[in-house]
């Protein structure tokens, strides 16, 4: 029975270390966890069984960017109304405090795994919604997902959609209700920014980093040089300016980055004379300041997971190393380097090892960490879940 039971796609029998692990809490599926390598992973709903026919959990199968499926249930709850519903109160109740706030209008409201359903992200840009499918088994009950939605969330007048995975000919999209303007101001921190609901995957900020950039607000900076490495578009240096750093200088090989940028000091009235913005590639910008003789005394590095670009690729596991030795040359003495990365793939562990291969022998102390803030729920039982990896380093020389 239980053999028939495979073949129809109802059950599926996974490892024994992949069985520990869902026992343990952690929600994300891989095809290594499954026993059977040739099995149909199309958009479904399966029973996740033991060697034994013993029953562990619910999950659906769906491939996406990591893993092949996610864990919904430990129990026998089904994919409805309901399910969402509950999801989204709890979501609600967990962010109460950032729906108290007038100084911070965009932040998460609902985290994958974090929040119980993975494969879904949902963020706020004021009264607006972007909300982020990762596989097409979530994509195809978005209309569930958003009914559900619009009744725990009746302020949000408007959604807009990205879409995390292959196959469909297009990546972002209006949802449901209002239309956005092109570009719409949030607040953070007190701090203004411009940005976009509907041109590509992108938004104009990263949220994740908001305790991060409240930092600079608070005071991080005052009256200090900041140079800010892949730059995107400058969120840390317009914190940073607002927390009254004497200049900032902003790199970012994108095309697009220094009018976006600009866009965040005019939203602040903030006059740009002491603060620039350098289309160019970051490795080309170390050697330019200094061969210029710049200096600065802080420097944010916040590079994308891996990036490649016409003279050579760059991977946070395997490079930052780089970053943090060619910072060294150009950062005044009692500097502050920020040492940052979201890949879910190195652990904390893994990129300390990487930064403190860059120091060397140069004296340094660690003065900070952030991890994600508490509006990116994770799941506590699963490290990666908390991606993101942030260090406030001391330069003792």
């Amino acid at each position: 029975q239980m053999i028939f039971d495979i073949i129809e796609g109802m059950n599926t029998v996974v490892k024994p270390l992949a069985e520990k692990k869902i026992k343990k809490g952690i929600q994300l599926i891989e095809m290594s966890d499954l026993k059977d390598s040739d099995i149909e992973l199309d958009s479904k709903i399966v029973d996740l069984i033991n060697y034994r026919g013993e029953f562990l959990a619910k999950a659906y199968f769906s491939p996406q960017h990591k893993g092949v499926g996610w864990v919904f249930s430990q129990g026998y709850e089904n994919l409805d109304f309901t399910f969402f519903i509950n999801k989204f109160q709890e979501a609600r109740r967990k962010r109460y405090s950032f729906f108290e706030s007038d100084l911070t209008t965009a932040y998460r409201l609902f985290n994958q795994d974090g929040d119980g359903f993975g494969g879904l992200t949902i963020d706020r840009y004021g009264d607006f919604a972007v909300f982020s499918w990762y596989n097409s088994f979530v994509y195809d009950r978005k209309e569930l997902i958003i009914t559900a939605f619009q009744e725990i969330f009746p302020e949000i007048v408007g959604g807009y959609e990205k879409i995390r995975f292959n196959g469909l000919d297009y990546v972002s999209s209006h949802l449901f209700g209002q239309l956005a303007p092109k570009s719409i101001t949030i607040k953070e921190n007190g701090v203004c920014y411009r940005v976009f609901m509907n041109d590509g995957l992108m938004t104009g900020i990263f949220l994740d980093q908001h305790e991060v950039r409240g930092c600079f607000v608070d005071g991080l900076a005052t009256g200090k040089s900041l140079l800010n490495m892949f730059s995107y578009t400058a969120g840390f240096s317009i914190a940073a300016a607002m927390g009254g750093a004497s200049q900032t200088c902003s790199v970012d090989l994108a095309k697009r980055s220094k009018e976006l940028s600009e866009a965040h000091f005019i939203a602040n009235g903030m006059d740009c004379a002491n603060h620039t913005f350098m289309v160019m590639d970051v490795f080309a910008y170390f050697k330019y300041a200094k061969k210029k003789g710049l200096s600065y005394d802080i420097i944010v590095l916040d590079p994308p997971s891996f990036a490649r670009n016409k003279k050579q690729t760059f991977s946070v596991a395997k490079d930052y190393h780089k970053l943090i030795a060619q910072s060294l040359d150009i950062l005044n003495p009692k500097g502050i380097i920020i040492a940052s990365t979201n890949a879910a793939n190195v652990t904390i562990e893994r990129f300390k090892q990487e930064i403190e291969k860059g120091f060397g022998t140069c004296p340094h102390r660690y003065v900070q960490v952030h991890r994600l803030p508490a509006d990116f729920v994770y799941n506590k039982n699963d490290e990666s879940s908390n991606y993101l990896k942030v260090f406030t380093i001391e330069v003792q020389r």
